[in-house]
């Protein structure tokens, strides 16, 4: 019998029959002598109950999100049908690489809470490493910069952590996003975030319905400004947050709102990109998909 702490995942799906099943392969392929437990949430789809089985250490269950529709509520409904002394989070396009659940264990010691991998992105083929250069992430860190490498896919959580003072996933984000840049906040608030900065997790960002829904994107990241106004103070941080708000609403072809968020991401960043580049698609010289795919390919975003 292992003596290693008892991990569940928590698999959150929708209607991707062919990705869920790599990414549970991916789970259940690790190296962890320890108990691993994994839960197929599905999310306002039919639970596919063939994914089930009862495999000794690496048992896999399948159940309906019972909370709010999204992300966030299928990922809650996870947790509470966890009494792991770990959970993990991976979405159903992501998968793990080998090595991951035994590094991210040795990582978090026994103070840390939380704990990240760097990762590999895949975008239509081409990979690339995004890499976060330390071992621990602190809560200045994530006021200045979303660090993008700290994918959900990579996130593993002390249980108590997330039943205590961190608590779930914020189901009210709208369209479940930032609720990961939510949680990295709020957790690296209580004590830093430990981090292998290895890439252990695949994170697909081709074809996510989230990549082009300008109108979410906004009150997603305004929704995050009012839950964290100390990213206000964070010069850089602002700048960064203001600039993909001016290039969202360009996208919308809102021309005087994507000028307004990029004076006031100028005026907090003077050398922030992301306000050039909003200011020349709202003047109809590029379009934002356009320069979004330019940076996919390199494993950067927007």
């Amino acid at each position: 019998m292992s003596d290693l702490p008892s991990v569940g995942v928590v698999i959150p799906t929708h209607d991707r029959p062919k990705q869920v099943r790599a990414a549970l392969r991916s789970v259940l392929t690790q190296f962890y002598p320890g108990r691993v437990e994994v839960v197929v949430v599905f999310d306002r789809a039919k639970p596919d109950e063939s994914l089930a089985s009862d495999d000794g250490e690496r048992p896999v269950r399948v159940v309906k999100n019972r909370r709010t529709p999204g992300l966030a509520g299928a990922r809650n409904t996870g947790i509470a049908a966890l009494g792991t002394e770990l959970v993990a989070f991976l979405d159903d396009d992501d998968e793990w690489l080998p090595g991951k659940l035994t590094a991210q264990v040795a990582a978090l010691g026994t103070e840390a809470e939380m704990c990240t991998t760097a990762i590999e992105v895949d975008y239509r083929g081409r990979r690339n490493a995004r890499l976060a250069e330390r071992t621990a992430v602190r809560h200045a860190d994530l006021l200045r910069s979303r660090m993008m490498m700290l994918h959900s896919s990579t996130f593993v959580f002390r249980r108590s952590a997330l039943m205590g003072g961190l608590g779930l996933v914020a189901e009210d984000a709208p369209g479940s996003q930032n609720e990961d840049w939510d949680m990295l906040l709020r957790a690296a608030r209580r004590r830093p975030i430990a981090h292998v900065d290895t890439p252990l997790a695949l994170v697909n960002w081709a074809g996510s319905h989230f990549e082009t829904r300008w109108d979410t994107k906004i009150s997603s990241l305004r929704w995050i400004l009012d839950r964290h106004p100390e990213i206000h103070g964070s010069p850089a941080g602002a700048a960064r947050v203001y600039g993909q708000l001016a290039c969202w609403h360009a996208a919308i072809g809102d021309r005087r709102e994507a000028l307004r968020w990029a004076l006031k991401a100028t005026r907090s960043n003077p050398g922030e990109p992301r306000a050039a580049v909003a200011a020349a698609a709202a003047a109809g010289i590029v379009g934002v998909p356009t320069v979004m795919a330019a940076l996919h390919r390199r494993g950067r975003g927007l």
